[in-house]
């Protein structure tokens, strides 16, 4: 059974270990030139700017549809966790619940101030020159940024021939069937879908990019933060139902949910591919 791993202390704050665990996997340095691209304002540049010579980070929300009989989905675009497990990450066996509640993605050092405005951009047309970076990240908004092939292309143009493109987002296990695509499109009805690890290395490649080094884990998290993204409260409480039933032995969701600590908790795949662009 996973425990909650603890929140790492750097000078200005914490970083929650999942979000730790991506910055490992990016290997930010000092000469590095970074663009950060993100749905929102989300923890990558306060994270990363300490760590880089220099970090533009672009707001890349598109404009929402204008549509008649939308579930009028929340405004709130960053990607919010709530406490997080990384299964297969030991925190010892005195790990509790009040130990996860510190491990929120939103405690990061050094946040970005007046002097590092985040700049509003289209994500598949970026104001930049090519081979402009040296890193380049985007962090669970590949697929609300446009077209994700358009954004993928985008992210390699700007990178440099000897830098490195990281994309960490949702996956679905190869093998996975249709079950969690139907829970995520009761949230949103809008969701494209979750690819597999194949599909999202596949782009990548199509795109332009090698791969070069790939991490997949499983995390455990509480529904109720995702459910803050639901549609609408009868969504919610829908997901809610079908889970508590898996729970007690009902149909499958591909959720994997339980009960920690009195709360629902249930299951996501997350993946962090790092590419190069093919000169």
């Amino acid at each position: 059974m996973p425990h909650p791993v603890p929140a790492v202390q750097r000078s200005g704050g914490t970083i929650a270990p999942h979000l730790r665990r991506l910055l490992e996997f990016v290997e930010p340095g000092r000469d590095d030139v970074c663009l950060d691209v993100a749905r929102g304002r989300g923890p990558m540049p306060a994270a990363l700017a300490p760590t880089v010579r220099h970090l533009t980070a672009v707001d890349a929300m598109p404009e929402p549809p204008a549509r008649s009989g939308s579930c009028g989905r929340m405004s709130t675009v960053e990607f919010g966790t709530g406490p997080v497990r990384i299964t297969g990450d030991g925190a010892g066996p005195d790990g509790d619940r009040r130990q996860a509640a510190t491990t929120r993605e939103d405690h990061v050092p050094h946040p970005i101030g007046p002097d590092r405005p985040t700049i509003k951009a289209d994500a598949t047309a970026l104001p930049y020159r090519d081979n402009a970076f040296s890193l380049v990240t985007a962090r669970f908004s590949l697929y609300n940024l446009g077209d994700p092939d358009d954004v993928l292309r985008e992210l390699l143009r700007v990178c440099r021939p000897d830098g490195r493109v990281v994309v960490a987002d949702l996956v679905r296990g190869n093998l996975a069937g249709p079950e969690r695509d139907r829970i995520e499109r009761i949230r949103d009805p809008d969701h494209p879908g979750t690819p597999s690890i194949a599909r999202l290395t596949e782009m990548i490649t199509s795109a332009g990019g090698s791969i070069r080094r790939l991490d997949v884990f499983t995390v455990e998290r509480p529904i109720e933060p995702w459910l803050a993204g639901a549609c609408d409260d009868a969504a919610a409480d829908r997901i809610r139902e079908a889970l508590i039933d898996e729970v007690d032995g009902g149909p499958k969701t591909g959720t994997k949910p339980r009960i920690i600590g009195g709360e629902l908790w249930f299951t996501q795949t997350w993946a962090h591919v790092a590419a190069e662009p093919i000169p």
